[in-house]
C-alpha cells in the first residue's frame, strides 16, 4: 500500500511540474507568443486638457445631480469626474481612459482633492468596457471616435441617458443644444427610446 502511494505520488507530481504541450503549429506558437509580448494599444488620442470652465459648463449642460451615475470615457487626469462629485452627491463617478500614466495621474489628483472613495479610474479600452448603468456620459474625443463609439452608445445606454462632447460632434446625429464656452464648443444629445430616431 506505502509502494502504491510513493508511486501515486510522484506520478501527481510529474504531471503537475511537466512543461505544457501545445497542439498548434511552430508557426502558431510564434504568433502567439508574439500576441503576448506585443504592447498594449496606445492612445486614439493626443491628451488635452478641458479648460476647468468648459469642464463646469459640461457638467451644467448634463444637468449632473444627486443620484447619478457619470463616466468620462477618455477621462485623462480625471478632473470631470473629481469635478462631478464635488458638485452633487453621484451613485457613481467613473473616469476610463487607456493610458496608465493618465490613469495614475487621476488617482493622484483625486488624493489631492480628497475624493478617492468617491471616483473610480479605470484603465481600459472604451470600446471593450461597460458602462450601461450611466445616466451621464461625457466625452472628449474625436469626431471619428464618437461616431465609431455610437452605435454602441445607442445600443447600451438606457434612454434618457445624457450625453456631453467637448469640441466634437455625433455624426449626422444632430445635437440638442451646443453652446460656445471660451473658444471650445460643447454639445449634448439624450439617448432616445429603442428604435427612435436619432
Amino acid at each position: 500500500m506505502k509502494t502504491m502511494m510513493t508511486a501515486a505520488i510522484l506520478t501527481l507530481a510529474a504531471c503537475t511540474s511537466a512543461p505544457a504541450l501545445s497542439n498548434g503549429t511552430p508557426g502558431e506558437q510564434a504568433a502567439t507568443t508574439a500576441t503576448q509580448e506585443a504592447e498594449p494599444r496606445r492612445p486614439d488620442v493626443i491628451y488635452v486638457p478641458t479648460p476647468p470652465e468648459v469642464v463646469d459648463a459640461m457638467l451644467d449642460m448634463a444637468d449632473v445631480k444627486d443620484g447619478d451615475v457619470l463616466y468620462d470615457l477618455g477621462s485623462g487626469d480625471g478632473r470631470i469626474p473629481i469635478a462631478a462629485v464635488k458638485r452633487a452627491n453621484l451613485k457613481k463617478a467613473v473616469g476610463i481612459d487607456i493610458d496608465p500614466t493618465r490613469i495614475q495621474e487621476a488617482n493622484d489628483n483625486a488624493r489631492a482633492q480628497g475624493v478617492t472613495g468617491k471616483v473610480q479610474f479605470r484603465q481600459a479600452d472604451l470600446f471593450a468596457s461597460d458602462f450601461s448603468d450611466a445616466s451621464v456620459i461625457t466625452l472628449y474625443l474625436l469626431d471619428s471616435l464618437n461616431e465609431k463609439l455610437r452605435p454602441k452608445l445607442l445600443a447600451e445606454l438606457k434612454p434618457g441617458t445624457r450625453i456631453v462632447s467637448h469640441a466634437f460632434r455625433m455624426g449626422d446625429w444632430e445635437p440638442e443644444e451646443s453652446k460656445m464656452v471660451g473658444s471650445s464648443m460643447i454639445y449634448s444629445w439624450t439617448v432616445p427610446e429603442r428604435g427612435a430616431a436619432e
